[in-house]
């Protein structure tokens, strides 16, 4: 391992220390009341919730786009875009998830409640430690990038679980969840920063910005339908989370290795 990899895992092993650091020093933190109360819940086709249901339908199609480019990647049909063929690994998981979201999501939607939001972030959040995965993959070491993969999917899931326990014994705390998405978008950011053996790695960039909006118009939900009436803020944060999503696509057969270019 060459000094920049060192430097880029030193770098994601601070950003999981000063993490957990914060994480333990913050109150508990739980889960609003209102969370599942969404502004649109007008129903479509015998579909309740329409708006928030089908909005995931991108998630699905845009990972099933992925799964299929990797494989045939994979299997060495059309263009290589990988260096190391391992580094396919993470991101098929990253667009497995995708089609997961798609899912869960939507089963979230059709009747919120904290037992069906386990369905819907548990997707979510593996999807985005897989992503972790990848970068490590590309920026450290292929083969450490692979090796931390279901690490890092099962810290995920497990802060999902920990979540979700804790609002059934009456103390939720949503602090680890938070940590470990806060983490994923972090490493997602700092990777714009660190040696890559691709061109087109602002396209991280990108997908920090995509998430970021998703996040914004989460919090607009209410806002956002009172104003336009049609649409809620909820839905279009599934679909500019879903956009982030085909962004990672989107770079995959566009880049080229650094050597190359």
């Amino acid at each position: 391992m060459d000094k920049p990899q060192r430097n880029a895992l030193g770098v994601f092993g601070i950003l999981a220390v000063v993490i957990t650091l914060i994480c333990c020093v913050l109150p508990r933190i739980a889960q609003p009341a209102w969370y599942h109360h969404f502004a649109n819940q007008r129903s479509l086709l015998g579909i309740p919730n329409f708006g928030d249901v089908v909005s995931n339908l991108p998630f699905a199609v845009f990972g099933l786009w992925g799964i299929a480019w990797m494989l045939r990647a994979l299997g060495g049909i059309g263009p290589v875009r990988f260096i190391d063929r391992r580094e396919v690994g993470p991101y098929l998981a990253v667009f497995c998830g995708l089609v997961l979201t798609a899912f869960g999501s939507a089963y979230y939607h059709l009747a919120p409640d904290n037992a069906r939001l386990v369905w819907d972030r548990l997707p979510l959040i593996m999807t985005m430690m897989a992503l972790v995965a990848a970068v490590i993959a590309e920026r450290v070491d292929a083969g450490l990038g692979l090796s931390l993969l279901p690490v890092l999917m099962a810290i995920g899931g497990a802060s999902v679980l920990q979540w979700y326990w804790s609002e059934r014994v009456g103390a939720g705390d949503m602090r680890f969840y938070a940590a470990v998405q806060a983490y994923a978008v972090l490493v997602i950011l700092f990777a714009l920063f660190l040696p890559g053996r691709y061109t087109r790695g602002w396209d991280f960039g990108v997908v920090f910005g995509l998430y970021a909006v998703a996040k914004v118009f989460e919090l607009c939900d209410g806002w956002i339908f009172r104003e336009l009436h049609v649409v809620s803020g909820h839905t279009l944060k599934h679909l500019a989370a879903a956009m982030a999503g085909y962004w990672i696509l989107r770079m995959l057969v566009k880049r080229e290795p650094v050597a190359a270019v």
